[in-house]
């Protein structure tokens, strides 16, 4: 696999986050950035008849003239996604990181996204869009979070270097797998490690806090574990309250409370408030 950041730019107030973010993983990480801006399938396209019942001949004069404005807004709109482009490859390069490709692409946005995933590390998108409709960009990071096989990095409206990493941690396998990911990625390599479990104390969340801490302990990290009892989008969020210039990185699937945070309306809750940036991983 080729040690690649993909990064999804759409000129919105989230996507100089997003570059600030992949220069950031970019560095650590020693990958390189690969930007990508995603035009719609229908940019450029009439999407309605306004001739409506106009004589023959300027019926057709019209569907000429609306036709030709068609065409000339699709080549705006291209015009507009290689500037964003453009910037985008500035922001990076002049944090000394290397941007190996910038792509403009047509199409649904979610699928064109994951038809690029193959050879990717990380997929890297902002909190919300262009139009700042946070209802449709949940529903996008559900949708990215179901569909790729990679780790997704939502970056906040700002960008803050991270000293703490944030694991909401159930024991499942997605969680799992998330304390894998963090144990062999340079990523996170200096970072502190704060496990959270949000939970009863028992035998069964002390035994799992424990496996989890001894991976990420034989892997040369700092590890802090806690078990909370609460909802989890309030314990994660005072947690990142307290940490500041912190990360939050969970499993996308769960077999406890936490199943119903990620997948569902919490989601978009947690997403909406936290300041930090989220890794989810399926």
């Amino acid at each position: 696999m080729t040690n690649i950041i993909l990064a999804l730019v759409d000129g919105s107030a989230y996507s100089k986050s997003v570059c600030d973010h992949a220069a950031w993983a970019s560095g650590r990480m020693n990958a390189q950035v690969e930007l990508l801006h995603v035009l719609d399938r229908l940019a450029g396209t009439g999407k309605s008849d306004l001739s409506g019942s106009i004589a023959l001949g300027a019926r057709t004069a019209l569907l000429d003239e609306l036709a030709t404005l068609d065409e000339q807004r699709a080549k705006l709109l291209q015009q507009k996604g290689r500037a964003i482009l453009d910037d985008a490859r500035a922001i990076i390069e002049a944090a000394g990181q290397k941007v190996s490709g910038a792509h403009l692409r047509q199409g649904e946005l979610v699928e064109t996204v994951i038809e690029q995933e193959n050879h990717i590390a990380m997929l890297m998108i902002g909190k919300r869009g262009e139009e700042a409709d946070f209802a449709r960009l949940g529903a996008h990071v559900e949708r990215f979070v179901r569909a790729s096989h990679k780790p997704v990095f939502v970056a906040s409206r700002a960008f803050k270097p991270i000293n703490t990493v944030i694991i909401a941690y159930d024991g499942g396998a997605s969680s799992q797998r998330v304390v894998d990911h963090i144990a062999r990625n340079p990523l996170f390599a200096g970072l502190a490690i704060d496990v959270v479990t949000v939970g009863q104390r028992n035998r069964e969340t002390e035994k799992s806090q424990e496996d989890a801490r001894a991976i990420l302990q034989g892997a040369g990290l700092t590890v802090e574990t806690s078990i909370i009892a609460g909802q989890p989008e309030a314990v994660l969020g005072q947690r990142v309250e307290e940490n500041g210039a912190c990360l939050v990185a969970m499993g996308a699937y769960g077999h406890s409370r936490i199943r119903s945070f990620v997948i569902g309306s919490t989601t978009t809750e947690m997403l909406r408030s936290c300041k930090a940036p989220v890794l989810l991983m399926r």
